[in-house]
């Protein structure tokens, strides 16, 4: 019996390249949230297979992943030439709040919840290969990259691999974004409005980390920083550089750094 009280998946007579979408609606939304899905072909029902949940930036939604990076395609030519395993790629949506809701809990809303707990269990329900003991992974770009580095960290052992490209590290940086005031995103827990706050927290359930940023990005300064506040915090993390803005040629191009490391972490 679902948890939910609805949940509606497409029908695989319209689909299209291995895309599925979902529609569940959970408290922690005060209604319905989407979740776009890449399931990998010719699955069979009793393989557990690894599942990746990939977050958006602001102002974007459940299709920007794979409608603005084709995230899907490259996913799937990779794993039929067989440089991934088969995976899951799960594509939430945010939550829809303001220009971003920062996947934090806002007021009566908890849109981390809505990420860490109803996308698996909802993937879970309705997606064949999908099942409780699915290795499983977040990544996120932008504001995306700041929920899954934070989420991935908090939620720990839940996840067994975390990649941020191009992210918000600290929550003032949203103002970069998003028209809403400041105030609407403050947390009771000061330290979840910082990445390396958490994850010195969390730093003893620490999954393996990975992160990147442009060279071109108004957010370089900030992934400089925090890869050398982790290198004196003794964090063991991966980071990298690479030419380009804050763009979705660039997250295109560099997604794929985060799915082969995922996959060396299963």
């Amino acid at each position: 019996m679902s948890r939910f009280r609805t949940l509606e998946i497409s029908n695989p007579q319209f689909e299209n390249n291995n895309l599925r979408f979902i529609t569940v609606k959970t408290p922690n939304l005060k209604g319905r949230g989407d979740i776009c899905v890449y399931v990998p072909p010719g699955i069979r029902s009793s393989v557990a297979l690894p599942i990746v949940i990939l977050l958006h930036g602001v102002y974007g939604s459940a299709w920007s992943w794979p409608y603005s990076s084709g995230v899907h395609l490259q996913a799937n030519d990779l794993i039929q030439k067989g440089d991934l395993p088969p995976m899951i790629i799960a594509m939430p949506s945010d939550g829809l709040w303001g220009d971003g809701s920062g996947f934090l809990p806002v007021g009566d809303y908890n849109f981390e919840k809505w990420i860490a707990e109803d996308v698996p269990d909802a993937l879970i329900e309705s997606i064949t290969g999908a099942k409780n003991e699915s290795p499983m992974f977040i990544s996120g770009l932008s504001m995306g990259g700041f929920g899954a580095l934070r989420i991935g960290a908090k939620y720990a052992p839940k996840f067994n691999a975390i990649s941020g490209h191009s992210s918000i590290t600290s929550l003032p940086q949203i103002k970069l974004f998003a028209e809403e005031s400041l105030k609407l995103y403050a947390q009771h827990i000061v330290t979840d409005e910082d990445v390396l706050e958490t994850f010195i927290k969390y730093r003893q359930t620490l999954p393996p980390v990975r992160f990147d940023c442009g060279i071109e990005d108004l957010l370089i300064n900030y992934n400089r920083n925090l890869h050398k506040q982790l290198e004196k915090a003794n964090i063991p993390h991966l980071y990298e550089e690479n030419p380009g803005g804050h763009e979705w040629s660039y997250w295109s191009k560099h997604i794929t750094s985060s799915l082969k490391f995922f996959s060396e972490n299963m």
